[in-house]
This record gives C-alpha cells, sequence and structure tokens, in this order.
C-alpha cells in the first residue's frame, strides 16, 4: 500500500471517529436537555412522582428524576446547583437564600398543595383526645429536654405514664414547621426524641408503642388510620379540630397546624434547560389531579391562577418567608 493510501485510509478512520464523536456529544447534550432532577421533602413527595411519571408517560423522551432526602438536604443540594427543583414543606430560610445566592442560584417560589400536621397517638391512647397549643409546646420545645418525661407532666389529668416521642428528623420541614408554630421558634424544638426522615418508620414506631405520641404530615395518617388515634388540636378559637383535608386545612380552621407546600425552582434551569420549564408548566397545570389522592389538600382555584401567573413571569425570591401559620395562602403568591 503507498503512503498516500494509508494516508487516505489513516484520514478516514479520523474523520469516522470523530464525526462518531460529534454524534455522541450532541445525544449527550440532548440527554442533559431532557433531564429533570427534583429532590427534597418527603412530605409532598408523592405529588411530584406522580406528576413526573404521567410527565413522562406524556413526553417519552423525558428523563425526570425524583428522590425524596428531606426539604433540608434537597435545599443544600438546591442551592449547590446539584438539582433543578427542590420540594419543601416549609419556606426557604435566610442562611439558604445566602448560600443560594452565593452560588448565584436565583429561585422561583410555588406552593403546589396544603398540609396539616397530624398529631398522632397510640390506638390505646385514650386521655389525649385534644392538645392545646400550650400543652403541644411544652412537650416539643427544647426546654423540656429530659424534664418533661411522664403524660401527668403536660396535664395533670393524664396519667403518670412515661411518655415516648417520635418525630421527624430536625432538618426537615416538618420539623421546622411544627416548631415554629407551637414554640414562635424553628429552632427551638426538643432533641431527646426517636427522628426519622421515613415518617412511615415514624407511624411505626407509634403505633408499636402504648406510650407513645409523635406528629407526621396528614397523608401519612389517612394511610395508617386503623392504626393509629388522630389527635384534635385546639384552635385560636377554643375548638378542638382535626386536620380533615378538605374541611378544615383549606379553610384555615386547623391553625396553626395547616401549611403550604411548595416547589422552589432554579431560574438558571428553567434559562438554560427547556425540559425544567416544560415539566414545570406541566406540574403546575396537572398536579391537582393527583393532590387528593395521595393525601394532600389542592389549592384554592384562585390560588392556582396566581401560581401561573407568577411562574409565567419569572418572578424570583420568597414572600412566604413573611406568612404566619395559618393565614390565607393567596395573600402571599
Amino acid at each position: 500500500m503507498s503512503l498516500w493510501s494509508r494516508f487516505q485510509n489513516s484520514f478516514f478512520l479520523a474523520s469516522l471517529m470523530l464525526i462518531a464523536s460529534n454524534i455522541t456529544a450532541c445525544n449527550s447534550g440532548q440527554q442533559l436537555k431532557n433531564q429533570v432532577s427534583i429532590d427534597g421533602a418527603a412530605v409532598g413527595f408523592p405529588i411530584s412522582l406522580a406528576v413526573a411519571e404521567e410527565y413522562e408517560k406524556f413526553k417519552p423522551e423525558a428523563q425526570v428524576s425524583v428522590a425524596s432526602s428531606g426539604t433540608g438536604g434537597g435545599i443544600s443540594k438546591f442551592c449547590n446547583g446539584d438539582i433543578d427543583i427542590v420540594g419543601a414543606s416549609r419556606t426557604i430560610r435566610d442562611e439558604e437564600i445566602k448560600k443560594c445566592n452565593s452560588k448565584k442560584i436565583e429561585f422561583v417560589e410555588l406552593p403546589i398543595a396544603l398540609d396539616g400536621i397530624a398529631i398522632i397517638a397510640n390506638r390505646q391512647n385514650n386521655f389525649a383526645k385534644c392538645l392545646t397549643i400550650d400543652e403541644l409546646k411544652k412537650i416539643w420545645s427544647a426546654k423540656s429536654d429530659g424534664k418533661i418525661l411522664n403524660w401527668n407532666q403536660v396535664n395533670p389529668k393524664f396519667p403518670n405514664q412515661k411518655m415516648k416521642l417520635y418525630a421527624p428528623a430536625s432538618d426537615t420541614g416538618t420539623f421546622d414547621y411544627l416548631t415554629q408554630a407551637v414554640t414562635g421558634k424553628a429552632k427551638n424544638g426538643r432533641t431527646d426524641y426517636t427522628p426519622s426522615h421515613n415518617q412511615n418508620l415514624l407511624v411505626q414506631g407509634v403505633a408499636g408503642d402504648a406510650s407513645a405520641l409523635g406528629y407526621v404530615g396528614i397523608s401519612y395518617y389517612i394511610q395508617n388510620q386503623e392504626k393509629l388515634n388522630l389527635v384534635a388540636v385546639e384552635s385560636p378559637t377554643g375548638k378542638c379540630e382535626k386536620p380533615v383535608p378538605v374541611d378544615n386545612v383549606i379553610k384555615n380552621v386547623y391553625t396553626p397546624l395547616s401549611r403550604p407546600l411548595f416547589i422552589y425552582v432554579s431560574k438558571k434551569s428553567l434559562d438554560n434547560k427547556p425540559a425544567v420549564k416544560e415539566f414545570v408548566d406541566f406540574y403546575l397545570e396537572n398536579s391537582w389531579k393527583w393532590v387528593d389522592s395521595v393525601g394532600y389538600v389542592a389549592l384554592p382555584d384562585e390560588a392556582y391562577v396566581k401560581v401561573k401567573q407568577k411562574f409565567a413571569t419569572g418572578e424570583t425570591g420568597t414572600k412566604f418567608k413573611k406568612a404566619k401559620p395559618g393565614e390565607p395562602i393567596t395573600n402571599f403568591i
């Protein structure tokens, strides 16, 4: 074979390799553009999962990953730029906003549903039928660590029986929200309890211990109500209320333990990945279809309209940090 022929063959092979490399790069780039990543709160996770599964039927080339590492863990990943969307069962904190700002991550704050935090007791508990906010504060305040250990210390009418507590881990939105609601400060919760990021494990703990008390998102109670007692909470009007989804949560009757659930969407992802905008559009248009079936409460109709308008304008930042537990959600969209 002549030198020229060898050169032609080498050039041909190199050209094929270059073309193959370009095709691979294009395909890889296209795949990245179709990928959408969500992580965050366990509460609200079933909504995002249901929406993602339906979206992939509607758009088969889409690749939506949905995970649940807790509100705090999810926001940490979000502010690092590792994910496109974070689900949260509380509003984003000042220190988290500073972290996002340091990484030049702007966000759009979108409420997606309402939830009531359910206070749950063991089936054998026939005395803790309604707790006041002061009693909940006595149980869950940091000042109670190692001190409030028996039921009769909460209320002298209750039996002198050891109290075993189960609750979400301290880096979860549910922990923060309840602690804020009953003590006035999100980081004022007690630490001597059995924590878990998996609220099904909390349900199992309370169901298996006659002296137990705990709290979970309402969907976890609904799925396990035959195993548990649902404890009412005295509202500011003096009535004992339970988080009955449509009747009490959406009407702000179950106060102060009703709350909005959110997704926070990265503005950078919206600008650089068309699939993220398409997915969130689909999310806001369709998520209400699954909200009730997975144990949460759909937003009022006027709230959905405002949320869609907010997303369409791309308004960044948070308004809900000013909201107090129990305030109407439409005031802050």
